[in-house]
């Protein structure tokens, strides 16, 4: 009679699955390279839960960039008082406005890290293992998406009023991009300005300030040729203006100097993540 087949050997549960190499060391650490972008992404989605409970600022900020093209678009359009290289002044103004409205989302963001900062909610970020530049870029990075948000709601508000804008998925993904990268850009900045004023009033005010200067100071609204010599020095290091000159070009194709446009914005939002990063623990204390 053969004998009855030999039951499979249980596993220790004090064994650990790796063998006896974790009870002799500590585990091996995953590179940082792999870790980062994890971490990136969990700020991010973190960040965009909030408007799973509040929908409401999307709502309301779409108000203000349907005002700009149908009043003022409308009204310059009909006076012809600004040279747009024949295109209508609206379809001239609708990648400025897109550019706008993500802006405005963008530069009060550090007004949330202060909130944090006040509720004890940046601390307790502070003293996990996630670098400080994961937490800023996943903050740059919601901001960017909420302002990719809006800028699809500009862009369906533009084309309701007959802005001859392209639906060309590459071109389409390409402004998506570059809002994402300005938005991070503006978003670090304001949580630099953050870093540095330690208060909610007075980022609100430096805020307010340098909003409409920006925007003004770029080519938004009018081409940078007719500008005063002096505003056309402020508007070639506003990366708002490469911004728009990026939208102009896939938007509307006309001549638009890409490469350029996109180095800027990538540049200026490595720069930003770097001071935000910087000024973080001072902004904790």
């Amino acid at each position: 009679m053969s004998e009855a087949p030999a039951a499979p050997r249980t596993a220790s549960a004090e064994t650990p699955p790796g063998g006896t190499a974790l009870l002799l060391g500590p585990p091996s650490p995953r590179p940082g390279w792999r870790v980062l972008p994890a971490r990136v992404a969990a700020m991010c989605a973190v960040e965009l839960q909030k408007l799973r409970h509040d929908r409401t600022e999307l709502y309301t900020r779409a108000v203000q960039p349907a005002l700009w093209l149908l009043i003022f678009g409308e009204t310059f359009t009909r006076i012809r008082a600004i040279p747009t290289g024949g295109i209508p002044y609206i379809d001239y103004l609708a990648p400025g406005i897109i550019a706008q409205s993500a802006m405005f989302i963008a530069i009060f963001y550090g007004i949330q890290i202060i909130w944090e900062r006040d509720a004890g909610v940046l601390n307790k970020l502070l003293v996990t293992p996630t670098p400080r530049s994961a937490l800023i870029t996943g903050k740059a990075f919601a901001a960017g998406v909420k302002s990719l948000i809006q800028a699809v709601v500009v862009v369906l508000i533009a084309a309701v009023l007959g802005v001859a804008l392209t639906w060309n998925p590459l071109r389409l993904l390409g402004v998506a991009l570059a809002v994402v990268l300005a938005s991070a850009f503006f978003s670090c900045l304001s949580m630099t300005i953050a870093g540095i004023v330690l208060s909610r009033d007075r980022l609100m005010g430096i805020g307010q300030a340098i909003t409409m200067p920006l925007f003004f100071g770029s080519n938004a609204l009018y081409p940078v040729s007719i500008m005063p010599g002096w505003l056309q020095a402020v508007s070639k290091v506003n990366p708002l203006s490469y911004q728009v000159d990026a939208l102009r070009g896939l938007l509307l194709g006309t001549p638009a100097h890409l490469g350029a446009d996109f180095g800027v914005l990538a540049v200026a939002a490595a720069l930003g993540v770097t001071a935000a990063s910087s000024l973080l623990g001072r902004l904790a204390r």
